[in-house]
């Protein structure tokens, strides 16, 4: 809306949903005819220059060449384009055809170096703007609406508050309205406000307590907002908040406003930069004043020196590497399901605190399921995870949800049904849709002048050890057969709508979820259901309705589903809520048998108590009945009222059991949350379900326990402050009754105490706080394209054991690319110092850790290996530019990919998670890094000086140089495969296939470039080897391996310290940073003059 990117006061903020038509159209600025005959064209045109367009203001979107710039402007690439600029100068100019050519070479590999880092830089970047960019496109197109007192169609984004719009069966809301005129209209808001179901929309003001913005948007159901669809139904509505102003134009804000975050590792590159940059000049410098006074040469040839000193410095192959590291573990999470959309927030995962999940679908099925169906004297538990048919599903077990839950054992029962799963409430906030068959009458008849008589009873309090009276039988652990099955649960399957979907499962299934869970488990306990239903077609049936809570279907008797004693009368099926069903029950069926012999007078107490225990654990709660008339009472398609079963005198049915129903938490995640409590994170559940099935489910899963042993609410925490919310965050695990402005508060709560927070959403409500986490993850399956958007994970399955096994991936990267660096360091350190005084090695060893960071191993051990040789008296330099720039991209790459994918050693998920701003360059691995210089240096520079000894030439010196060189850091590879463990075990040639291609690859190579016509003497400037140098090779490449393998043993004789304990210091830094101003809009409907 609008050019103004100011925020609205919340004064300013009118609550449109709590106010009456006449207070709308004051405020509207328009007259009570408005509905008759809309705006004038000239009142439109007015508006639209106060307003602006009904559109989505877009963020300025970043260029190509800006992508480009951001990618190389920084030190390391300036210094590169100095040598390339020097280098050219140079194969311009010089008359050596030599040199022209090796000039010239540089240059291109130095250009090819450039565009293929800037190039992996640009793809590696998330696209943010496509969040903003699916928000717009779920907004409608055109509209059609009341102008001049006709019905007009106009383009959506020229639509204005106090537009009278015309809604119908399958429009897309242009834009925030209230509602005027309805017939039968109901809206599909799930994107928006998490409903699973449409609401129902009326006109009239809705009466609210307090604070009339606290109402969720879920409970304004005289309300439509942008971009939701009209499911049913037609009405009259009036604009009030076109674009910005919206509700979705409100996340449309957050989204755009979320800053682009860097993570721990990219943060480091860039801070070391410029600390590398200042050393490579001044290495460079000192190489250059060595070559010049104490080598003697000219000072063209001192500055081509210096510049080998500093291209070897360089880490050119640093970004490569770093990217094939993060690549491969994404390439390992997709075959997992965990699609990650920017590379880097791999190594984010490795430092997840807190993971704040979704309910259902995540951590639970998504699939109403019957758990357990109780009798009068047996209780029969399903096996809610069954894969294959056979009546052995249903086991008697009277133990099992015998007693109420710890939290309700002492209230009294018509308390604990109250509020519980299976009351009836107004739709709200949160994924779950209203319970159909919800309890909303008290169960005793004194309270209930329409209840049928029935002996009174009094309110009965928990028992805690026993089944209470009524029936209870002996026995358990035996399982029925599938003919006593159809017979309990012949009245769930005929009385009842819905057909199973393939196999039993939810694919192609049609019909409430509730109702379906009786099916499917009546199919796993091996009925037909089908034979079932075509055995015994409906005669006449009361449908059901949200008014009496049931319905009712008439059947002629089959034996298979009544037995003999019933088959000279009709058969009734009633099935619906406990409150309206056991009032009209004069029976019940012991065991669940309804022979005649079976049949005891009805236990309201009893079944009154069950309904409690089970509410108590969380369960939704349906009670089947049964009952006959005689023949002839009830004619074929014959329309029936509820008083065809209320309105008979006296109670006449049998109850035969409760259905106790949920959705199962998934097996696979009960062991994930164990391991993420192995590894020191923790879980927390956000869900709008009921306060006790959020505790329940939670139980199952293992996320209550002492320390969190309750749940908290939504309306709970929108009444603390922000304080009070922070230390909720941290005492609860059980959100429960969330809407989506809870979640981005939870998010930021929880990171002001210093956690690092993965939170999980599908709907267009959760993209604020999946871009407010550390680690958004998406649902991939149910999730809208807003939130896969927003998030930098999506997991393709929407499983929670999925987000733990992306978890454990993350930490393995971090430890991937500490071995890495370990391996590339010392080869660039080798390089370095041999262009480095000795007086630099102070310098060298100060700054090394920095150095390291920026993975300059390959180079700085060439240089120093250059810039040692020169000092200790060689007269030309041990390694060519040449030579120096294969080994920063095919080595370090080479060998830097081994340890990129390398396996995650014993133990990963048992350390706790990273500290944030954790050095990725520890003490103890610095030390290993610099002691991996020392030898890697020591060695090149000492074979360059023993071949001498032996009267080798210049060429076969540098021959003997770089495969020293080279051939060392594989023995460095080898031994940083382990942290800990040795490297001489069968361990090194098992886990990792790729370690011994790479050996080979780059054995090969070495000996080609050595031994090469043309490319070894005029590209390398080297010549091929005799046996005797390749001896050297092989006795330098033990020695790098012993020494190395012979620290990492006396270290871990003298110490028991480990890489992930090292460096322990701060806790992770509390993020304070406030919210932004439009998310305390988030849920709150605007209008500004």
């Amino acid at each position: 809306m609008g050019e103004d990117d100011g925020m609205v006061d919340r004064s300013q903020v009118f609550p449109w949903h709590s106010k009456t038509k006449e207070e709308c159209f004051a405020e509207l600025g328009v007259g009570a005819d408005l509905l008759r005959t809309g705006l004038t064209s000239a009142e439109a045109e007015q508006r639209l220059e106060t307003y602006g367009y009904n559109k989505l203001t877009e963020k300025e979107k970043v260029t190509l060449l800006q992508r480009i710039w951001e990618q190389v402007a920084n030190v390391l690439v300036g210094i590169l384009v100095f040598v390339a600029l020097v280098s050219a100068i140079r194969a311009g100019t010089s008359d050596n055809s030599e040199d022209v050519v090796t000039n010239s070479i540089q240059v291109g590999l130095i250009l090819f170096v450039i565009t293929l880092n800037t190039t992996i830089g640009i793809v590696q970047e998330g696209s943010a703007e496509k969040a903003a960019d699916a928000l717009k496109a779920m907004m409608s197109s055109d509209a059609l609406l009341i102008r001049d007192g006709k019905d007009v169609k106009i383009p959506a984004d020229k639509i204005v508050p106090g537009d009278v719009l015309r809604l119908g069966l399958g429009d897309k809301v242009p834009s925030d309205c209230r509602m005027f005129r309805v017939s039968n209209l109901s809206a599909l808001e799930a994107a928006l406000t998490g409903e699973a179901v449409p609401i129902d929309k009326t006109v009239d003001a809705i009466e609210v307590v307090g604070d009339p913005q606290a109402t969720p948007l879920g409970d304004r159901h005289n309300m439509c907002f942008s971009a939701t669809l009209i499911a049913q139904g037609d009405g009259l509505a009036v604009a009030v908040a076109t674009g910005d102003n919206t509700e979705i134009g409100t996340i449309n804000a957050l989204v755009n406003k979320v800053e682009k975050k860097k993570t721990n590792v990219l943060e480091q590159i860039d801070n070391v930069s410029k600390w590398l940059a200042v050393f490579i000049s001044f290495s460079a410098a000192a190489t250059w004043c060595i070559a010049f006074f104490i080598t003697e040469e000219s000072g063209i040839d001192a500055l081509t020196t210096a510049l080998v000193c500093a291209v070897a410095m360089i880490p050119e192959g640093l970004e490569a590497i770093v990217t094939m590291t993060y690549a491969w573990a994404v390439s390992n999470m997709a075959k997992q399901n965990a699609i990650i959309r920017a590379l880097p927030a791999v190594e984010t995962l490795g430092s997840v605190t807190t993971i704040c999940s979704d309910k259902t679908g995540t951590l639970t099925k998504n699939e109403m399921t019957l758990t357990a169906f109780v009798t009068s004297g047996k209780r029969f538990m399903f096996d809610v995870h069954a894969a294959k048919r056979t009546p052995n599903n249903f086991v008697v077990n009277q133990t099992y949800l015998c007693t109420r839950a710890d939290n309700s054992k002492y209230l009294k029962a018509s308390d604990v049904i109250k509020k519980g799963p299976s009351a009836q409430r107004r739709t709200q906030r949160g994924k779950k849709s209203s319970f159909a068959f919800g309890i909303t009458q008290s169960m005793h008849p004194a309270d209930e002048e329409s209840t049928p008589a029935a002996p009174p009873a009094e309110d009965v309090p928990a028992s805690t050890a026993e089944l209470p009276a009524g029936g209870a039988m002996p026995g358990g652990g035996e399982s029925p057969d599938s003919a006593f099955l159809r017979q309990a649960l012949v009245g769930g399957i005929l009385c009842s709508k819905c057909s199973l979907g393939e196999n039993g499962g939810r694919k192609g299934e049609i019909g409430n979820p509730t109702e379906l869970s009786i099916l499917r488990a009546a199919y796993f306990g091996d009925v037909d259901v089908t034979a079932v239903k075509e055995g015994a077609p409906v005669i006449a049936e009361v449908p059901f309705s949200s008014e009496y809570k049931f319905m009712a279907t008439v059947h002629a008797p089959v034996e298979a589903n009544d037995t003999a004693d019933n088959m000279d009368k009709l058969v009734v099926h009633a099935k619906g809520a406990p409150d309206r069903m056991i009032p009209l029950c004069k029976y019940q069926a012991k065991g669940g048998s309804f022979k005649e012999e079976d049949l005891e007078p009805c236990d309201r107490d009893y079944w009154i108590e069950q309904i409690a225990v089970l509410s108590s654990h969380g369960l939704r709660v349906l009670a089947l009945t049964r009952g006959s008339l005689e023949k002839g009472a009830v004619t074929q398609g014959e329309q029936l009222g509820p008083e065809f079963i209320q309105e008979r005198g006296e109670p006449w049915l049998t109850i035969i059991g409760l259905c106790a129903i949920m959705d199962p938490p998934r097996p696979e995640c009960i062991d994930a949350i164990k391991i993420a409590h192995g590894a020191g994170v923790r879980v927390a559940m956000i869900t709008g379900d009921h306060k006790d099935t959020a505790l329940a489910i939670g139980g199952m899963l293992g996320l209550v326990d002492k320390a969190h042993s309750e749940a908290i609410t939504g309306p709970e925490m929108d009444a603390m402050s922000n304080d009070e919310l922070r230390v909720a965050t941290q005492k609860y695990n059980i959100f429960a009754r969330a809407s989506p402005q809870n979640k981005i508060k939870i998010v930021k709560a929880l990171q002001a105490e210093g956690d690092i927070c993965g939170m999980t959403g599908d709907g267009v409500n959760d993209a604020p706080a999946l871009k407010a986490a550390d680690m958004g993850v998406a649902m991939g399956k149910e999730g809208t394209d807003v939130a896969r958007e927003a998030a930098e994970m999506i997991l393709a399955d929407d499983n929670f054991a999925t987000i733990v096994t992306a978890v454990r991936e993350g930490r393995v990267v971090w430890d991937n690319l500490r071995k890495v660096l370990l391996v590339n360091t010392p080869i660039n350190n080798a390089q370095g110092i041999l262009f480095t005084a000795v007086r630099e090695g102070r310098v060298v060893w100060d700054n090394l850790r920095k150095v390291l960071l920026v993975n300059t191993p390959i180079n700085n051990a060439q240089g120093m290996s250059v810039l040692f040789g020169l000092l200790l008296g060689l007269n030309d330099t041990p390694l060519s530019s040449i030579q120096v720039l294969y080994c920063n991209l095919i080595c370090a790459v080479t060998l830097g990919f081994v340890c990129a994918v390398e396996p995650s050693e014993d133990g990963i998920m048992d350390q706790p998670p990273r500290r944030v701003g954790k050095r990725l360059i520890g003490r103890f691995l610095f030390l290993r890094i610099a002691l991996g210089t020392i030898v890697l240096v020591a060695c090149t520079v000492g074979s360059v000086f023993w071949v001498n000894d032996l009267g080798y030439s210049l060429e076969e010196s540098r021959s003997q140089a770089l495969n020293v060189l080279s051939f060392g850091a594989i023995s460095i590879t080898m031994s940083a495969r382990f942290a800990r463990k040795s490297a001489f075990h069968m361990r090194s040639f098992l886990g990792n296939p790729i370690a011994w291609w790479s050996y080979a690859i780059m054995s090969l190579l070495q000996v080609f470039i050595t031994y090469c016509p043309g490319l070894n003497d005029t590209l390398f400037t080297m010549d091929g080897m005799d046996g005797k140098q390749w001896g050297i090779v092989v006795l330098f490449m033990f020695v790098v391996l012993v020494t190395m393998e012979a620290e990492k043993a006396i270290r871990g004789y003298v110490t028991d310290l480990k890489y992930y304990e090292e460096d322990a210091g701060d806790e992770n830094p509390h993020d304070t940073t406030p919210l932004p101003a439009e998310a305390d809009r988030f849920g709150k409907n605007e209008l500004t003059h």
